[in-house]
């Protein structure tokens, strides 16, 4: 992919091209700009001082202008990462075209061994640029920005993915500190735990040492902590999913509410994560979770790889989880229905193979479902 020459870039794309390599110290900013055939320019600002970005900015529109008597406007591109979106919506304020790029969609060199610097990366940026604004097809993957609330409002559910993860390893500490001493019929989880405590002897009837049980006592300390906390997100999250219920212009999580196996937090996932998004096919949907095909054809060779994964790991990994539960609450559904004649078929040995796929198809119906209101064929509803 070669960059643009100059006339191409003051006569066809007539803006000036600019991305950002960031980090925590420095921002390296690489530009391609008119009157500068294809020579990259390159400069360094302080890492988050944007009133400086800006001032760079506003440089290279002037010497463009010296150069050729005319104003270009700027386009900007960066990363998705570690930044998040602030900078993008810091650029937008300022009525600067930009756009955040999927790194992972951008192609590399198949080479074993490939030089790879801030250097090198900003002008791939600038060429993938050039690329995507001339138009050219599936050159990368923009990300569609969520706006302030909507990212806001997906913490909720990945705070309490982190504070479940917490809770099970304090959980495992406990059992596995009582395990070593011969106790193995204890739960942390449990109202007694305290009293239980008290009362736990060794596996060769010795009292519990004082060293140990004080330590098993602060893991229970914040084992408590980490429940209450969960307890405390769980409210925000239902008291935002009751919101949305009288909400007309928000109906997606409600609606999800509505199928016999989606809970409260199956619900603010698949609303947080997915359906806050438009998507325009269910090809769309599948790619975005990850859970699209990745064939594998070449002359005689025809093989399938399985799912590409390159998707949202949260919601693929809920989806799975979705879908053991559809079988379970959704029996006479037409996708339970699929599911149980494939593995039949197959005497049963490829379960753990067909609810990938099952998966897919769940993750389409519920998107159709909250966004037009098509019920799934055969789908329970629970009771009003």
């Amino acid at each position: 992919m070669s960059i643009s020459s100059d006339a191409a870039v003051s006569t066809q794309l007539n803006a000036i091209f600019v991305s950002l390599e960031l980090s925590r110290s420095t921002w390296l900013v690489t530009s391609l700009s008119p009157g500068r055939g294809e020579r990259l320019s390159r400069h360094q600002v302080k890492g988050g001082d944007v009133p400086s970005l800006l001032n760079r900015f506003a440089q290279l529109q002037a010497r463009a202008e010296e150069r050729t008597g005319e104003e270009y406007p700027l386009v900007v591109i960066q990363e998705a990462g570690l930044d998040g979106f602030w900078i993008h919506r810091c650029l937008t304020r300022e009525g600067i075209e930009s756009h955040v790029v999927d790194a992972a969609s951008i192609a590399a060199s198949w080479r074993s061994r490939r030089a790879k610097t801030d250097k090198l990366d900003g002008e791939a940026l600038v060429r993938t640029l050039l690329a995507y604004k001339r138009g050219e097809p599936r050159v990368c993957a923009m990300v569609a920005v969520p706006s302030v609330e909507d990212e806001d409002r997906r913490r909720i559910c990945r705070e309490r993915r982190s504070l479940v993860v917490e809770r099970i390893r304090h959980i495992n500490r406990v059992k596995g500190l009582l395990f070593a001493q011969g106790v193995g019929d204890y739960e942390p989880l449990r109202a007694n735990r305290r009293s239980r405590l008290e009362e736990l002897t060794t596996g060769d009837g010795r009292p519990l040492p004082s060293h140990i049980k004080r330590e098993i006592e602060r893991e229970l300390d914040r084992l408590e902590l980490v429940m209450r906390q969960i307890k405390e997100v769980e409210r925000e999250r239902d008291a935002m999913l009751e919101a949305a219920t009288q909400d007309t212009a928000e109906p997606a999580s409600a609606r999800l509410l509505q199928l016999r196996g989606i809970g409260p937090e199956f619900a603010a996932v698949l609303h947080a994560e997915a359906f806050f998004r438009s998507f325009s096919n269910r090809r769309q949907v599948a790619c975005y979770a990850g859970l699209a095909p990745s064939p594998w054809q070449s002359g005689a060779m025809d093989r399938e790889q399985g799912v590409s994964k390159a998707g949202n790991k949260r919601l693929r990994t809920m989806m799975i989880q979705v879908a053991w539960l559809w079988l379970r609450h959704q029996p006479t559904s037409e996708l339970t229905r699929w599911f149980e004649e494939r593995v039949q078929t197959n005497g049963g040995r490829v379960r753990r193979v067909m609810i990938v796929a099952l998966a897919r198809k769940l993750l389409i119906s519920l998107w159709q479902f909250s966004s037009a209101g098509v019920v799934p064929k055969g789908a329970l509803l629970k009771p009003a």
